[in-house]
């Protein structure tokens, strides 16, 4: 499943010119300087370039670390770890998070990083009618009692935030760039390296270039160009010819690589499902027995059959908090949805879906396979990426198929199901669930949470307020004769993401 980013065209040829409660201690984030000193450049592909690079709107994990830094970030296993911010405490009922930043940072264009810094970033996001405001809306007010400390309060406890601040939610630009409005075109963050506009071209390549007055570690490449090859075949031409040393690419263009020095590895990168908008009073969605006879009607597996992936039952991995095995999702029972259709009378379902072009396709198969019930008529429109993710799940439309990023299961509640959920247009929640997330939500970390939190997840599921649930897999090819060190990233679900700063050139 390719990344949600809009793909420009590439030549080929223009190759041949160019040859990421707690305090935390010690990890393996960067600190002062040892390493060897950088050098060399290191070409990536990730099929397209953001559409912007402010805060608050999408843009996969990959092109944002190149550039910017989150408060906390994750260490080698995988754990939470200390990034822009040092160390954080949650207070005892997590009604707020007590966050002491790094000193000694500042941004590319030389501002500093501080406490106004992160306040501003925070107040962008919130406010910005994209994917992840939903995320911090729980945020009621951000202090700076000085410089370097910033205290975020919450409307309500809110244990994950850590977790939310080490994720694309939240990365932290230069207030300047931000105030006018350059961000979305000339990204200015605190990352190793920093845009070049001079030596990019429009279209084509986008140079960054080691930050001088980085305050961490120097990665082992000195600059990094990013170009945006849309076509698979010429994507894995140029990685093979050594023209480019990192490349997405799909299944079907694997055997390219064979006999070549080209590497290759998949993991989790997506996960999203159909949600159900229209649900209030009166709403398109509003009864439970419609809800539960699209979900039905829809075969996930066969989308996947077409467009690659894996089907799921739920929301959260075996294993992880929030997964609940006796959640047995909805499936395909074309004469149990017509059941449960005729069972709610049968209704007239006429609206519009809008959706993206790398969710257009599965988008149009769910369709065509609710429309198996007599009366339901969604329309697929397909619209550019920017309108896609400012809409699809605005409350414009009844019904839509988009990604789930949240981690945890009270980020995700919060985020689509709860009454006050940015997620959750029709403000409608049951009794039911909100009496078992309150009690999820009290219980803290302690033991009993793991079981409750699974009962909110289960109670989601048998409301069908969403499903058809599916997983994408992200596909890295890479050159060894050029590069080492190309792995998985540590940010779990993030399509095109790997460890830019773990890579070195090959011998």
């Amino acid at each position: 499943m390719k990344s949600a980013t809009r793909k420009t065209a590439i030549p080929l040829a223009v190759f041949a010119l160019v040859l990421t409660g707690c305090t935390q201690g010690d990890t393996d984030t960067p600190t002062e300087s040892s390493a060897p000193e950088a050098s060399g450049t290191l070409r990536v592909n990730f099929g397209a370039f953001p559409e912007t690079w402010a805060p608050g709107y999408e843009f996969e994990g990959g092109p944002m670390r190149i550039v910017y830094e989150n408060l906390i970030t994750r260490d080698d296993a995988g754990e939470l770890a200390p990034g822009l911010a040092e160390s954080w405490e949650l207070n005892d009922d997590s009604t707020s998070l007590t966050l002491t930043l790094r000193q000694g940072v500042s941004f590319h264009d030389g501002e500093p990083f501080n406490a106004e810094a992160v306040a501003q970033n925070i107040d962008t996001v919130k406010n910005t009618p994209g994917p992840f405001g939903a995320q911090l809306a729980p945020i009621d007010s951000v202090d700076a009692p000085d410089e370097h400390t910033v205290i975020i309060n919450f409307s309500a406890p809110t244990p994950s935030m850590p977790n939310t601040l080490s994720t694309r939610v939240l990365p932290i630009a230069s207030p300047a760039a931000i105030e006018d409005g350059s961000v979305a075109t000339n990204p200015v963050g605190t990352a190793p390296w920093a845009y070049d506009e001079a030596a990019s071209t429009a279209g084509t390549v986008m140079s960054f270039t080691l930050y001088e007055d980085y305050w961490g570690d120097a990665p082992a490449f000195e600059n990094i160009e990013l170009y945006a090859i849309p076509d698979d075949e010429a994507a894995a031409a140029a990685v093979v010819n050594g023209e480019i040393d990192i490349t997405d690419t799909e299944e079907e263009v694997l055997p390219r690589f064979d006999g070549t020095t080209v590497e290759s590895f998949e993991y989790p990168a997506i996960r999203n499902n159909v949600m159900f908008f229209d649900r209030g009073a009166g709403g398109l969605f509003e009864d439970v027995e419609v809800r539960q006879a699209v979900c039905y009607a829809i075969n996930v597996q066969q989308m996947v059959d077409v467009s690659g992936g894996e089907a799921a039952t739920q929301h959260f991995l075996e294993g992880t908090l929030g997964h609940n095995p006796d959640i047995a999702g909805y499936p395909t029972d074309v004469e149990q949805a017509r059941s449960l259709w005729q069972s709610a009378g049968s209704p007239q379902i006429a609206g519009e879906m809008i959706a993206a072009p790398f969710t257009t396709t599965q988008s149009t198969i769910y369709m065509d396979q609710a429309s198996q019930l007599d009366g339901f008529g969604i329309e697929v429109t397909t619209v550019p990426p920017p309108e896609w993710f400012q809409g699809w799940n605005s409350g414009s439309y009844p019904i839509g198929i988009g990604s789930n990023d949240e981690q945890t299961p009270f980020e995700w509640y919060k985020a689509w199901f709860a009454a006050d959920a940015g997620g959750n247009p029709s403000g409608t929640e049951s009794d039911e669930l909100k009496t078992a997330a309150d009690a999820a939500i009290a219980a803290g970390d302690s033991e009993e949470a793991e079981g409750l939190w699974a009962e909110v997840t289960k109670i989601i599921a048998d409301e069908a307020l969403t499903c058809a649930h599916a997983r994408g897999f992200e596909i890295i090819a890479f050159n060894a004769d050029t590069v080492q060190g190309v792995e998985e990233s540590n940010f779990p679900f993030e399509a095109n993401n790997i460890n830019l700063r773990e890579i070195t050139p090959a011998g």
